[in-house]
């Protein structure tokens, strides 16, 4: 899966490009590289975080009942 990935960073990096070009039309170099840049990096961190979600178990409503469950009672 490692074309997939890179292929939704630099998807990221052209989105972060032309919203650079829309909020300043005439955006110098440094600036769009530095938007490319950043795109790039943010679509990895993005996906990294979408990855770790998606490993953990989905069971976090019982494990909330059980911590209720538990506490002391009046």
């Amino acid at each position: 899966m490692g074309l997939l990935d890179e292929a939704g960073k630099i998807a990221g990096a052209f989105a972060a490009v032309e919203a650079a070009e829309k909020v300043d039309p005439g955006a110098g170099l440094l600036t769009k590289g530095i938007a490319a840049v950043a795109g790039f990096e943010g679509a990895g961190k993005l996906e990294e975080m979408v990855e770790k979600k998606d490993d953990q178990p989905q069971d976090t409503a019982a494990d909330t009942q059980a911590t209720d469950d538990s506490a002391p009672q009046a």
